[in-house]
């Protein structure tokens, strides 16, 4: 009975998936996933990535952002990562370590050796099925990524992460603003209407 119930989950899956607008698109173009559309979404609305944008993507795999990226950024770095090994692309650097972890942060400065322009994140926590116990999981991935980009990006620098509404958002939402002057969310067409996620804009660090 179970995995008659598995099973039927994941065909309805599989068929809201192949009806879906932007999983097609990004077949046809070429794209690892769908959410490189909701990045091509946040740039347009923001304008963050620039030719010599110097850019941090985590969360990176299986590498949709990045290519993204890739397309736009020419003379820059960028330097994706993921604890999941992503194929490689080209202008990109990837490294296949746990984000929190303290040497990745070690890494992350030595690749860069100067102040980041934008860090994106498209990060989130394992689904365990429990929608607010992985809202709270990846609100708190959320949180570190805010912490660091206030020590890693340039004054006028630009985070993009994403984030979940429910458990621990408001929190989030002070802490950034509790780090830059400029603070807004966006929901991209390209995110299901059902999913709880939403993405955080944040623009110019505040000084101490």
């Amino acid at each position: 009975m179970k995995k008659s119930k598995k099973k039927k989950k994941s065909n309805t899956w599989k068929i809201k998936q192949h009806r879906d607008q932007f999983f097609k698109k990004s077949k046809t173009l070429g794209y690892r996933s769908r959410s490189a559309f909701k990045l091509i979404e946040l740039n347009k609305k923001y304008k963050f990535i620039k030719k010599d944008t110097n850019l941090l993507d985590i969360g990176a795999y299986p590498g949709g952002w990045a290519q993204v990226t890739s397309k736009i950024i020419s003379t820059g770095k960028i330097l994706s990562l993921d604890t999941k090994k992503m194929d490689e692309l080209k202008n990109i650097s990837f490294l296949q370590c746990d984000f929190l972890e303290v040497n990745t942060k070690e890494k992350i400065l030595n690749f860069f050796k100067d102040k980041l322009d934008v860090v994106i994140s498209d990060m989130a926590a394992n689904t365990t099925g429990n929608k607010s116990l992985d809202s709270i999981r990846t609100n708190q991935l959320c949180t570190e990524v805010v912490k660091f980009s206030s020590k890693v990006l340039k004054p006028n620098g630009v985070l993009v992460s994403k984030l979940f509404m429910g458990d621990d958002f408001l929190e989030v939402k002070e802490l950034a603003k509790s780090k830059f002057k400029k603070v807004e969310f966006f929901k991209p067409e390209a995110s299901r209407n059902e999913s709880r996620e939403i993405y955080l804009h944040c623009v110019t660090l505040k000084t101490l």
